[in-house]
């Protein structure tokens, strides 16, 4: 049990760090063409 503590801090340290090369920002996504509009509401109705 003491040698699996030390081993798991190191490999999630190596995965957080950036093992597999530096960060790419992703592909731009081309502009849409769909457009959302509305009116949303929320509440509560209660007869007494």
């Amino acid at each position: 049990m003491k040698r699996i503590l030390p081993a798991l801090g190191l490999l999630s340290f190596l995965a957080a760090c950036g093992v597999d090369g530096a960060p790419v920002p992703p592909e731009p996504k081309p502009a849409s063409a769909v457009t959302i509009s509305g009116e949303g509401r929320i509440g509560a109705v209660a007869k007494l």
